[in-house]
């Protein structure tokens, strides 16, 4: 089986990472793969914001963890010491499907170098909060213009890589 389909079927969502991080050039040659990601139009208009500080991690992790709605102390992240942060541009009514696909591809990249990933929802109602217009402003964003599409946790697995479910029946039809 050649690689790409090999990452396609065996790339797992992780959700147990140790603690241990990810060097700046691994996280480099992911978000390079996000970043040719297909996009509407050809327009890239998908954004990558790498948040490493573990302090920042942690208060987008509490921030994630109340708008889910678990209790205190819970980390909705896993553990993963590096969060992708995928933004969207507002207003161009693609910017969940580009910014899915960015996501997408930084999930394979990162099981391609050995790497844990896993999507983490809630990226959109934290841009709409104090914490993450602050995120967006240390970048050099607005709040007014980039919505969160989702984070992409990176990490090296704890464990072993979990085994794909069986595959539902009735999900393909073919029209010839």
């Amino acid at each position: 089986m050649n690689e790409i389909m090999k990452a396609l079927l065996q790339r797992r969502s992780i959700r147990s990472y140790e603690d241990k991080m990810v060097p700046d050039e691994l996280i480099e040659e992911v978000v390079q793969a996000g970043l040719y990601a297909p996009s509407s139009m050809g327009r890239q208009n998908a954004k990558i914001i790498v948040i490493t500080n573990k302090a920042l991690r942690d208060e987008l992790s509490a921030l994630n963890n109340q708008i889910g709605g678990w209790p205190e102390g819970n980390d909705p992240f896993y553990g993963a010491p590096v969060v992708l942060l995928v933004l969207g541009k507002k207003g161009d009514g693609k910017e969940k499907y580009d910014g899915s696909l960015v996501m997408g591809n930084l999930m394979l990249a990162a099981y391609a170098l050995g790497l844990g990933s896993c999507w983490i929802h809630r990226a959109k109602e934290e841009m709409t909060m104090p914490l993450g217009k602050k995120i967006l402003d240390q970048a050099g964003l607005s709040a007014d213009e980039w919505e969160g599409v989702g984070h992409c946790i990176l990490g090296y697995p704890k464990g072993d890589i979990p085994a794909a479910a069986p595959r539902k029946a009735d999900r393909v039809y073919y029209i010839r």
